[in-house]
Parts: C-alpha cells; sequence; structure tokens
C-alpha cells in the first residue's frame, strides 16, 4: 500500500519514474541509429535516392529522440547523489568507473560524430559520412554495454572485495567485475529489444503511410525492412530470452518463482501459470490457469524435474510478485504478438500482399508502441524482482537510500512529475508529427558512379548544394 510518509518508497518511486523515461529514449536511439547506418549503406551501394530520404527522414527524428534521452539520463544520474547516496558510497569504487567508461568511451564517440552525423552531409564526403553515422551507432551499443554491464554487476556481484568501512572494491581482475555471470545474457537480450522497439515504430509509420498511399516507395520500404526484422528477430529474441531466464533460475532463483507464481515447491514437475491474480497473504495465485510441468519442461528440460517455489526463501528477501508475475506477462506476451506480426507478414509477403493487406498495416500500427511497453515491462522484472536488494543478497535497499525527510523527497517527485510530462510529453507529441509526415521525395539524385550529386531541373543550384554531400 501506498505511504505518502516513506521517504524509502518515495525514493524508489522517483528512480523508477525517471529510468522509465530515460529507457525508452535509448530504447528506440539505439536500434534507429542502427537503422540510419543500413539505410545509408544502401544508399551508397545502389545510389537509389528513397534510401537517401529516409535516411533524412529518420535522422530529424533520432536527434530529437537521441537530445531527449541525454537530457533524461543526465537528470536521473543526480538521484544517485541525492536519494542514494549510502548505495553510491558503498558501491562507488566498483559501479564509479565502469560509469566513467560509458563517458570516456560512448559519449566521446557520440559528441565527436553527432554533429558530423546530423549537419556535415554537404561538408564532408560521402564516406567520412558514412563512417560518422557508424561511429554514432556504436557509440549508442558501447553506452548500453557500460550501463548494462554495471546494472548486472548489481543483479550478480563477483569479483570484489570487502572493504573494512562496508565498501565494495574491485578485485584483483576487472573483467569479472565487467563480464559477470548475468552481464552476456542482458546486454544481446537488451540490445535486441532496442532493435525490436524501433523495427515496430518504423513499420507502424510505414503502415500508415501505406494506408494512405499504397504506390509509396518510401512507405513500402519502410514496412518491408521492419516486417524482416520482426520475422527474423522476434523468435531469435524469444530464445534469448528464454536463456536469460536459465541464467537467472541460476543466480536470482527468487526473481524466477515471482515470476513464474511458484509460491509453493514443486517436487514432481510444476505448472505453468498462463494467468491468475497472485496473493502474497493466501500465498497462492488465485484463478490459476495453467498448464502441468510445464514450467519444468522450460526451465528445467524435465516434465518432472523439481522446482523450488517462495516457501524455501525467508519472508523479508521475497520480491513483490504481484508486480513482478504481470510485468513478466505482459513482456512475453508482447514478443509473441510480435512474432505473430512477422509471421504474418511473412504470410503476406509470400502472396504478394505485403503492400495491399490493410489488416496487417493497421495491427503494425497497433503494434508501434509495443517495443516501448516490453522493455519498460521487462525493466520492472528485472528491477522488481530484485528487491529486497540493490546489490543483490549484499545490501538491501532500505540500507541504500539517503537519510532524507519525505516531504523532500515528495517534493522532488512532483516536481520531476511535473517537468518530465511537460518537456517529455511536447518532445513526444513533435515526434509523432514528424512521423506523421511522409518522408519527402528527394529534389536531386545520385547517380552511382559519378563523383558529384546530379542536380534535376528545376532545382535552384543554392538548394542543389545544401542537399547533397560533397564527394
Amino acid at each position: 500500500m501506498f505511504d505518502p510518509t516513506d521517504a524509502l518508497l518515495l525514493a524508489r518511486i522517483q528512480f523508477a519514474f525517471t529510468v522509465s523515461f530515460h529507457f525508452i529514449f535509448p530504447a528506440f536511439s539505439i536500434g534507429l541509429a542502427s537503422y540510419l547506418a543500413v539505410l545509408e549503406a544502401l544508399w551508397l551501394k545502389t545510389g537509389k535516392q528513397h534510401y537517401l530520404d529516409l535516411f533524412k527522414y529518420w535522422l530529424k527524428i533520432f536527434a530529437v529522440a537521441f537530445a531527449m534521452g541525454v537530457v533524461s539520463g543526465i537528470v536521473m544520474s543526480y538521484q544517485f547523489g541525492t536519494n542514494w547516496a549510502v548505495f553510491s558510497d558503498k558501491a562507488g569504487p566498483v559501479i564509479g568507473p565502469l560509469m566513467a567508461y560509458e563517458v570516456l568511451t560512448a559519449f566521446f564517440l557520440e559528441a565527436g560524430f553527432l554533429g558530423v552525423m546530423l549537419f556535415g552531409m554537404n561538408k564532408v564526403g560521402r564516406k567520412l559520412h558514412f563512417f560518422a553515422t557508424l561511429m554514432v551507432a556504436s557509440g549508442t551499443f558501447v553506452s548500453a554495454f557500460w550501463i548494462l554491464s554495471v546494472n548486472s554487476w548489481m543483479q550478480t556481484p563477483v569479483g570484489y572485495e570487502m572493504g573494512a568501512n562496508g565498501q565494495f572494491l574491485p578485485g584483483p581482475s576487472w573483467w569479472d567485475i565487467v563480464f559477470n555471470p548475468s552481464f552476456p545474457y542482458r546486454l544481446v537480450h537488451t540490445v535486441t529489444a532496442a532493435y525490436l522497439t524501433t523495427a515496430f515504430v518504423v513499420g507502424a509509420v510505414g503502415g500508415w503511410h501505406l494506408l494512405k498511399d499504397r504506390a509509396s516507395q518510401h512507405a513500402r520500404t519502410m514496412f518491408s525492412m521492419a516486417m524482416w526484422m520482426a520475422a527474423l528477430v522476434a523468435p531469435v529474441q524469444i530464445f534469448l530470452g528464454d536463456m536469460h531466464g536459465l541464467n537467472t533460475l541460476e543466480h536470482q532463483p527468487a526473481k524466477v518463482m515471482a515470476m513464474e507464481g511458484h509460491y509453493e515447491s514443486h517436487p514432481d514437475g510444476a505448472p505453468l501459470i498462463l494467468f491468475g491474480i497472485p496473493d502474497s497473504e493466501a500465498r497462492e495465485v488465485k484463478y490459476a490457469v495453467e498448464v502441468p510441468k510445464l514450467s519444468s519442461l522450460i526451465l528445467k528440460h524435465e516434465w518432472d524435474a523439481p522446482l523450488a517455489g517462495l516457501d524455501t526463501i525467508p519472508d523479508e528477501d521475497e520480491p513483490p510478485v504481484g508486480v513482478v508475475f504481470w510485468a513478466f506477462r505482459i513482456m512475453v506476451g508482447i514478443g509473441f504478438a510480435m512474432l505473430g506480426i512477422g509471421l504474418w507478414s511473412l504470410w503476406a509477403r509470400w502472396r504478394g500482399k505485403l503492400y495491399e493487406a490493410p489488416w496487417l498495416h493497421r495491427a503494425a500500427i497497433a503494434m508501434g508502441p509495443s517495443g516501448f511497453v516490453a522493455v519498460i515491462a521487462g525493466w520492472v522484472t528485472t528491477e522488481v524482482g530484485r528487491q529486497p536488494w540493490t546489490v543483490y543478497g549484499l545490501l538491501r535497499t532500505a540500507d541504500s537510500a539517503s537519510p532524507l525527510d519525505a516531504p523532500a523527497v515528495a517534493m522532488s517527485l512532483l516536481a520531476f512529475v511535473v517537468v518530465y510530462f511537460t518537456v517529455f510529453g511536447i518532445g513526444t507529441w513533435y515526434l509523432l508529427r514528424l512521423m506523421k509526415a511522409p518522408p519527402k521525395v528527394g529534389e536531386v539524385g545520385v547517380k552511382r558512379g559519378e563523383k558529384g550529386p546530379v542536380r534535376t531541373a528545376g532545382i535552384t543550384p543554392g538548394l542543389h548544394q545544401m542537399t547533397e554531400p560533397k564527394e
């Protein structure tokens, strides 16, 4: 139950609120940066104008989303020194250098080439501009690498030594800390989720414009590329999620018990509970719809494999079951819905009806925000499932917060809510407005093998120089 006088609860809500806002922008910009690199590569390889048109179209959207991601991330980081100063003091010797590496690598890489990518197309050669695009895309991945390494260490802490004052100190090998047991699984699962998030946004935009003009080459290209991603990457993501779940079972069994809703141990095979209402007081999932022994088959690959339940975990160490249970099902449900869209698109493509399937286009539009919902649901599953720990099994959340009074935390939380909904609400509205407008047909074309751009009739030299890169 919500208690407005609980400073710890308010601090947790504030961090959850700000990180949720922040997470949706990198989840989009990571995939979109790579999509831009693909579009520019296709333009350079084929010389086809519509690839360049789409690159310019999505570049504007990327710039806005990237800026909002940077701003929200900077604001969020200050909470480590305000609401979570004790955590920063105890874990800072380990996580501080990792976050500094992100600044020294990812931020410098992005800052060094972002200007060239955004404004340098008519200033530098095509190859150098493409290199800048690749560097920005690489920077988004490197940023995810370090942040997920930090988060994964908090989930599966290794490679540390305990100092005399209770601090976590780095051990003899930083490799053990960086490549902790859950990091590889969390990295590939999260980055793949970012690619799918972007694919479904692109697919929604393509579907929107196909409903208005089925002959649009820009809309056809967007939709086709997005549907290929859905068809090929969604099943891969489901497999990666299963691998990540098995890793979580090994290192954080209580989290998996909460995800599965297993209040009791099952010595001869655990059922897979599809739906139900977890009741932690009654220690059961009410109105459960379940498949006998399927959970044991998924997690242990044996029908009759025993699975421990939350009855083996001390009450004070249990995560909140209801939140984890439903967040996990939202994430998984969206993953299978993405797979369904991908299979539907393959069927339509095989029939030669990919661009003449209005219900598929409407479904793609409806699924446009699904990636954002899925990544937030996945984050909630991961972070709430880790409770009551900040450093799993070693440092409790209750022992990590700053000694602040509830009114102080409440006022800062209220300020965040007002400012975030205002600023990022306007930013999101502007992004949707950009997506609503169709890509502009290029005024100039570039022929393969030519050293410079070719101006089409009716275009002034000044506009020609502004819109085409120099060789």
